[in-house]
């Protein structure tokens, strides 16, 4: 058994050593990353498998796996090892050489764990979850399984809407887990000493933490073919359960120890986390809107971790990742410290994320000096009047200003990024996606002899508890007529390259994401007639998902594409992630109005909740925005005045502000 321990008997490692050369990739299997852990199993010890439901070169660079990963191992009562879905190719050899899916740290069977958690960063995973339990030799549905199976719990984005997978897990953690699991472990732990008697035991016992949503202890209860309500039916469960927020990022100062993965993976470079949340307050962002407050890392800690993090890996590249990186109040001193630390040798930052302003492209001039990494730009939609309504406040001018400067610091290529289907949207708006971009080819021909701009396009999928949650979706139909406008405009503009997300997808992406307990079984459908891998084009079926969903009597035009009432109940009514329904719902309205809001760090607080709510105020060192402004600012960056943007005031705002943060 190699590099295993000789006396660890539930290795599957001399099995599985015999059939990799008949897969694809095979180093996705074997683990012994440097940074792995081969932790020490015990009886009293809660034995996790954090499993991300994607191939390990997705699942691997995942900062949450691996945050989770070191904080439990580092407890006394549990143990974490990782795994990740296996590709078509294996997931066929374990079924025909009848092996379990196992962990990449000591080949453990997944059935051997006390715990199956799972990370959904994106609802077409679902069927890979599935596919990941079943494969553990588990029944897939909660009701089936017995007091030796481990539990199924979720987490990550995707878990603010659980509903479609209530049948299938035992709990969804809300938020930060960096706390949390902890909490979990020892619930955990009990159960285990006490003889693990009873499922509905540990089930009260998790639901009797904060963050974490038990669905057996809640009904579903519909009036027709309508949601009516999802309330507990156990005294011991909560009527709202709220999410976890770490309040300070300084006390969790991790991964310390980042895996180096032994093949190629999708972002293959070291990964420090400056901040979380957001409140530049776009509209159509789940994940601004579910990770508020903002909650800066300490610069200090910062360049600590970089300098650290690369000394350790060997790694020449770094990216300093947020939701918008270059608002990290510490940015300069911290990108000076890494390009003057003389032991981490000649290396290329990244901004992952970045505003569209000159400053941030100064920035990434100065950072990318030893390697062009590429810019991406979000104006996300194609005009001005739309971009208010969806309150992302950028300016022609903040972009050709950008971008020019981009060209004459030397980059010749660069990527915009759009969505089209958004409220209010008209063939105008759509259009001006390519007016934009071939305004700034034109911009590049100054620079250079042959400038190109890439668009993307992606179709909106409106997301729980952002302001959009009442929108109708676009149907694909419609969607598509879009993306062919564009597609036949493109044809006649020179340097110009249209790139665009599949419509079908991103409506199975919406059905999943707004759904109710009914999609249960049309989950199941769809992984059991093999629809595995569906965020893979590839592998993406529609005609799976619109069978399954005539078979069970539910239709895209009720569950997708019509709007929302503001009296009709949600499927996520029951969890909070800290934001006030009716501050959602006036957003809404403002939205169609076309009214924008300033970001909340340095204005009065128009009360969402996530702050209030939590007593947890934003951390952040400056009390003035960061340089070179952008949305929610109100500059105009090439004259140096204010933006003609109409701003809700406190005195026209129908919400009560009280200042708080900064």
């Amino acid at each position: 058994m190699g590099r295993y321990d000789e006396q660890d008997m539930s290795s599957l490692w001399s099995e599985l050593e015999q059939v990799l050369d008949e897969v694809q990739k095979p180093a996705r299997y074997i683990g012994g990353e440097d940074g792995m852990i081969v932790p020490a199993h015990h009886p009293d010890k809660a034995a996790w498998l954090l499993i991300y439901p994607d191939t390990y070169e997705v699942g691997l660079p995942n900062q949450g796996l691996q945050i989770l990963y070191e904080i439990l191992n580092e407890r006394s009562d549990a143990v974490a090892e990782r795994s990740y879905a296996p590709w078509t190719d294996m997931a066929k050899v374990l079924r025909d050489r009848g092996l379990p899916l196992f962990s990449v740290d000591t080949h453990r069977p997944a059935a051997e764990f006390d715990v199956l958690a799972f990370n959904l960063a994106a609802e077409l995973l679902y069927t890979n979850l599935l596919e990941c339990i079943d494969l553990a030799g588990v029944p897939v549905r909660t009701a089936n399984r017995s007091l030796a199976d481990p539990l199924v719990i979720v987490g990550g984005h995707c878990a603010y809407n659980p509903e479609p997978l209530a049948d299938f897990i035992d709990a969804a953690v809300l938020g930060d887990g960096e706390e949390v699991v902890g909490e979990i472990a020892q619930v955990l732990a009990a159960w285990k000493a006490a003889g693990r008697r009873d499922r509905h035991d540990v089930h009260l016992g998790l639901a009797a933490v904060s963050g974490v949503y038990v669905p057996s202890l809640y009904r579903a209860t519909f009036a027709g073919d309508r949601l009516a309500a999802v309330a507990p039916n156990e005294p011991g469960a909560p009527e709202v359960v709220e999410k976890r927020t770490v309040a300070d990022l300084a006390d969790w100062p991790y991964p310390r120890h980042q895996l180096v993965p032994l093949t190629e993976v999708v972002h293959d470079r070291l990964n420090v986390e400056v901040f979380r949340g957001c409140t530049r307050g776009c509209r159509f962002c789940q994940a601004g809107m579910i990770t508020r407050p903002v909650r800066e890392r300490p610069a200090d800690q910062v360049r600590t971790m970089v300098a650290d993090g690369l000394k350790r890996t060997g790694y020449d590249e770094v990216a300093l990742t947020s939701l918008s990186t270059a608002d990290f109040s510490g940015i300069d001193e911290v990108v000076a410290s890494a390009m003057e630390d003389e032991g981490c040798g000649q290396i290329s930052v990244s901004l992952p994320s970045l505003r569209v302003d000159a400053f941030t492209v100064g920035i990434a001039a100065q950072i990318q000096r030893a390697r062009r990494t590429g810019l991406t730009f979000a104006p996300e939609a194609g005009t001005w009047r739309l971009r208010t309504v969806i309150n992302k406040l950028i300016t022609e001018d903040d972009l050709y200003s950008a971008v020019e400067s981009a060209y004459s610091q030397g980059w010749a290529r660069m990527k915009l990024y759009f969505l089209v289907g958004l409220p209010t949207e008209t063939d105008e708006d759509t259009l001006g996606i390519l007016e934009l971009a071939r305004r700034c080819v034109e911009i590049g021909r100054a620079y250079h002899r042959s400038p190109s701009v890439t668009v993307s396009v992606g179709g909106f999928v409106p997301k729980p508890f952002t302001p959009f949650q009442w929108f109708g979706q676009n149907t694909e139909a419609e969607l598509r007529r879009k993306v062919g406008l564009l597609r036949d405009e493109a044809r006649n503009l020179k340097g110009v390259r249209l790139k665009w997300h599949d419509p079908g997808a991103s409506i199975i992406e919406g059905l999943l994401s707004r759904g109710d307990r009914r999609l249960g079984p049309v989950i199941e459908d769809v992984w059991s007639n093999g629809g595995v891998f569906q965020e893979w084009s590839e592998h993406f079926d529609p005609k799976l998902w619109t069978s399954a969903l005539e078979q069970h009597g539910l239709s895209l035009e009720d569950q997708v594409y019509r709007h929302r009432a503001e009296d009709e109940p949600l499927p996520w009514d029951h969890l909070s992630a800290g934001l006030h329904r009716d501050f959602l719902w006036q957003d809404w309205r403002d939205a169609l109005e076309g009214a924008g809001l300033e970001d909340c760090r340095w204005t009065p607080c128009y009360d969402c909740g996530a702050c209030t709510g939590y007593g947890i105020e934003h951390v952040v060192a400056s009390a003035t925005p960061p340089a070179g402004g952008s949305q929610g600012t109100g500059q105009d960056l090439t004259g140096g005045g204010e933006v003609a943007v109409r701003l809700l005031t406190r005195d026209t705002d129908r919400r009560t502000p009280a200042r708080v943060g900064s």
